[in-house]
């Protein structure tokens, strides 16, 4: 049935009002299996009702003209509904990677993970302490990548080269660790701050979480980039979005900060459950100054003993006995 007749000249601003939410309703309550759409404006019917809200999807309009007519009084609804998928989005748990090797929980922490610039794979501590053994069970040299059997690079420079190499195929991680050896001058390359950053957001465009994260902090120090704390949250939350609970950390900080604790500590026990300790010491100092209950902390003391029991193994335990750069939590 249309709706046309509620939105004529010298209808009530109530009766407006009251159509405006019964026709946002049927929207909403729509089911996905229909295929009728309706035009939020004018509330025609039909397949050629296609023309979508830009920022929050949620609507449609029959053209250009009732989108541009229904702007004023769908502004603050789609400003909410906005804000309502970005933070769905922002406060979901993100997904973890496993070892490719032992297929074990890969730990958060760097000393419990090793990149591996000959073949691009991220191995766990233990794994590559492990001993390596050939196609007739023989042992072999240890020097070489468990999982692609190439040697080791025996220097800085050269794992840069193997480094660059993987960049050149479109390697996200690589491309965000050519980008920090230029912003720290390291290896063999000059520093160059802003070719760090062009090099952060390849690697961010392509998936790599902490890509984002150095552009964020780029901004929030004033790295290459004019200090601009607003652009250093938006980069923190793109990387934490996609897994990184350093960006993750740095947001749960930036909410206390700001007062919002509600906000901070959703960020923090996240980071928990994704074996971030910083956050787990974090949401403790929030429980004992009484900014966060008592069950805040349970659920993330609980869950952060859960992501312990998912990483440990004893072949990482082995590792992290013979040397601390092996220690994986």
């Amino acid at each position: 049935m249309s709706t046309s007749d509620n939105f004529k000249v010298g209808a009530s601003k109530s009766k407006c009002d009251d159509a405006f939410d019964e026709l946002t309703n049927k929207l909403l309550n729509m089911s996905t299996d229909d295929t009728v759409s309706v035009c939020a404006n004018c509330g025609k019917e039909g397949d050629d009702v296609n023309n979508i809200c830009n920022k929050c999807k949620m609507v449609k309009y029959c053209n250009a003209a009732c989108k541009k007519k229904h702007r004023s009084k769908h502004k603050k609804q789609c400003e909410r509904w906005v804000a309502e998928l970005h933070d769905e989005k922002l406060f979901k748990q993100p997904p973890a990677d496993d070892c490719p090797i032992c297929f074990l929980l890969l730990p958060t922490v760097d000393t419990g993970r090793r990149y591996q610039s000959c073949c691009g794979k991220v191995i766990c501590s233990g794994c590559c302490y492990a001993p390596v053994y050939d196609n007739q069970g023989n042992k072999v040299n240890n020097q070489k990548c468990p999982y692609c059997r190439a040697p080791f690079p025996y220097t800085h420079e050269e794992g840069a080269k193997r480094i660059k190499k993987r960049g050149e195929i479109g390697d996200a991680r690589a491309i965000h660790n050519l980008g920090t050896y230029y912003r720290d001058g390291i290896n063999g390359f000059p520093q160059d701050y802003t070719k760090a950053l062009e090099l952060w957001h390849q690697a961010g465009k392509l998936g790599y979480a902490d890509a984002y994260l150095g552009i964020g902090v780029a901004y929030y120090n004033g790295q290459g980039v004019e200090v601009d704390y607003k652009k250093a949250t938006h980069y923190y939350e793109l990387a934490a979005i996609r897994g990184s609970v350093n960006a993750r950390y740095n947001l749960g900080l930036v909410e206390v900060s700001k007062g919002n604790m509600d906000r901070a500590i959703k960020h923090v026990i996240i980071g928990t459950k994704s074996g971030h300790n910083e956050s787990l010491k974090k949401i403790k100092q929030m429980y004992t100054g009484g900014d966060a209950t008592k069950e805040d902390y349970t659920e993330a003391l609980q869950s952060y003993q859960a992501y312990l029991g998912e990483i440990k193994s004893p072949q990482r335990d082995k590792a992290a006995a013979t040397n601390e750069y092996f220690h994986y939590y």
